[in-house]
């Protein structure tokens, strides 16, 4: 959602809204992933959605209809697409002649409605309905969301793949290739997987049969299975737009493109290749930039964590960490707190393996350890280029380890992250890698430990009546069980592709390191010692803060057991 919806605009000067309220907003429909009016309805609970409503009809000069009722049976067939009614939240009431009266949430969207008119041929009356209402219709009237995605020729128009300098661009559709099928084939599922908020996007061949499946909020699904016949020209597709070497089948290979969706919006994607036995297996991971300037606020961090962290980040030495298996989201993290230093008055400099997402104001190097340049040899150079901000993809070994350690003592701030399952193992990992105990203590100044879960869907989510006693034995209080809530299970309906979870949230554990704690070091504790220490001084852990999450309805139980340690 943009800055400049007009919603915004009319509420704000109606006086119902202030410039801090739209931040709020926008905040939360961008990284929520739902309406302005649900945003604002969620930042200003105490602004009543009919309000909203009543001014836009009274600004627009348009009515307000009771859409439960109404008879659906009036409504026409055939005249929008399914996935235009799903994705626009519009509703088409009744034709008649050449008008079309359409039920719709946001009336300020006129590129919209020019486009629906233009491509029906039909004049459109607006009317305006209660969103939540207007879901349940669609939801009533979609029982599988994938299936309602066709291929429409008019949606990939203006699509491209744009080449690295940005000066030229090859549309797939219009690029001279004879195979017209295949173009539009790989153009459709790369286009929609960005549309669906896929991370990664697979083409995997078998035996008897070649699948597409798209990762969705950390989770896989199968999308699509085409003829086996045409996984080799699918892949030569793929590598061709992805300038990697499309007569090399025996070997992986990794490389990038660009797919220019407008002027406006390019999409990043890091592609890699393997041979099975049965022929090349492609991935495709989406790197979302947006997600990556949401700010700290969007990430999941509760009060006490963000004040560790920004604390941690403003020190003008040391060195904070993020552990987490992979595809937690300690790269996202690290961003975040990159952009929350970035100005024109630091040196920031950063080695990646690969460099998921370019930065602007930030130098960021690939590591490439054929040619020998790897973490360690970056480092020693980032300090002989005078740096204020040092980030290192990764700390995998002792020489990697001693010179972030070394650049963390001597004036710099280094971020960087560790594979380990909660934040005291990293104290007890750099110690086992050969770093001196006293180094590690003196120059660590917090560790983040995080997990990413699924957000239950705020369309379908409902509450679920569970016996006090297993309560208690997931991890909760008996204070906290006593409070009279009760948590959220997960559904399913068109908004959330049947799963019940849209979107996804961090859970984290982060440690400061206190006097007490840089004593334990010293002392060789265990991890279980310091972990002990670090809930004396009220540091959360995972399944703590998860369960935090669940008590405020953002995700569900079972979804913070399957991802985190009783």
């Amino acid at each position: 959602m943009a800055l400049s919806s007009g919603i915004f605009t009319i509420l704000t000067q109606a006086g119902l809204l202030q410039a801090d309220d739209i931040k709020k907003a926008n905040d939360v429909a961008t990284y929520d992933r739902v309406s302005v009016i649900s945003a604002i309805a969620k930042v200003k609970p105490e602004l009543p959605v009919r309000k909203i409503m009543y001014t836009l009809a009274a600004f627009y000069g348009i009515p307000i209809l009771d859409i439960d009722a109404f008879n659906l049976d009036f409504m026409p067939s055939g005249v929008l697409s399914a996935d235009v009614i799903i994705n626009n939240k519009v509703i088409p009431l009744v034709k008649h002649d050449k008008r079309l009266k359409l039920a719709v949430v946001d009336p300020t969207n006129k590129e919209l409605f020019d486009s629906i008119s233009f491509k029906t041929g039909l004049n459109i009356d607006l009317i305006l309905v209660d969103e939540s209402q207007l879901e349940r219709v669609i939801n009533q009237n979609s029982s599988n969301y994938f299936k309602t995605i066709d291929l429409d020729e008019s949606a990939l128009e203006g699509v491209e793949f744009a080449t690295d300098d940005d000066k030229g661009s090859t549309d797939m559709v219009n690029s001279g290739d004879d195979d017209q099928p295949i173009v539009k084939f790989v153009h459709k599922m790369i286009f929609d997987a960005v549309q669906l908020g896929a991370s990664d996007v697979h083409f995997e061949p078998y035996e008897k049969v070649y699948r597409v499946r798209y990762r969705i909020d950390g989770v896989l699904s199968e999308i699509a299975t085409p003829p086996m016949t045409l996984k080799d020209k699918i892949a030569a597709r793929i590598k061709v737009v992805s300038k990697l070497d499309i007569s090399e089948r025996r070997v992986p290979q990794d490389g990038r493109l660009r797919l220019a969706v407008s002027q406006n919006q390019i999409i990043d994607f890091r592609v890699s290749t393997l041979p099975t036995a049965f022929g090349e297996k492609i991935v495709l991971r989406i790197l979302d930039r947006k997600a990556a300037s949401l700010g700290i606020e969007a990430l999941g961090f509760d009060p006490d964590q963000k004040k560790i962290i920004v604390d941690a980040v403003s020190r003008p030495y040391g060195m904070v960490l993020v552990t987490g298996p992979t595809g937690s989201g300690k790269t996202f993290s690290l961003y975040t707190c990159l952009n929350m230093l970035n100005d024109n008055s630091r040196n920031i400099s950063t080695a990646e393996e690969p460099i998921e997402i370019p930065l602007s104001g930030i130098n960021q190097v690939a590591i490439n350890e054929k040619t020998g340049l790897t973490f360690g040899v970056a480092l020693r150079a980032f300090l002989r280029q005078d740096p204020d901000v040092i980030m290192v993809g990764e700390i995998r070994d002792y020489d990697t380890a001693e010179m972030a350690i070394k650049a963390a003592q001597t004036g710099h701030l280094v971020l960087s992250t560790l594979h380990t399952n909660d934040a005291p193992s990293a104290l007890v990992r750099l110690v086992s890698m050969g770093v001196p105990a006293y180094n590690v203590g003196d120059s660590i100044l917090a560790i983040v430990a995080q997990r990413l879960v699924r957000k239950l869907c705020p369309q379908c989510k409902r509450l679920a009546k569970m016996e006090k006693v297993a309560l208690i034995e997931a991890g909760f209080t008996v204070e906290e069980v006593n409070a009279g809530w009760q948590p959220y299970v997960a559904v399913g309906c068109y908004a959330c592709h049947n799963t019940g979870y849209k979107g996804r949230i961090g859970i984290f554990e982060t440690m400061a390191i206190s006097d007490e704690l840089k004593r334990l070091i010293l002392l060789s504790a265990t991890s279980v010692e310091l972990a002990n220490q670090a809930r004396k001084e009220g540091v959360l852990s995972l399944r703590q803060s998860g369960l935090n999450k669940v008590r405020l309805g953002v995700t569900s139980l079972s979804e913070i057991e399957a991802n985190t340690n009783g």
